[in-house]
């Protein structure tokens, strides 16, 4: 998925995967997927997707601070 926000590119297929997690299981209509990427140029953004109840009803790309991204790195796993 590509997006632009505020003049710069954040697109899965060219940003290095940082790490990834699921909430809940395949077909959980509240279950999704978050994964945190880095772009070329030191950008990181979230990409999202999941079920029709979950906070990414559809494909989503979220642009974050360096610490927003640390610190969701840290959170605990489900």
């Amino acid at each position: 998925m590509k997006k632009i926000i505020r003049k710069k590119t954040y697109d899965t297929d060219t940003a290095s995967l940082v790490k990834a997690r699921n909430h809940s299981f395949f077909g959980d209509p509240a279950g999704y997927s978050e994964a945190l990427y880095l772009t070329p140029d030191g950008f990181y953004f979230l990409y999202g997707h999941g079920g029709s109840d979950s906070p990414y009803p559809s494909e989503s790309i979220k642009a974050v601070s360096k610490a927003k991204a640390e610190e969701w790195q840290a959170q605990p796993e489900d």
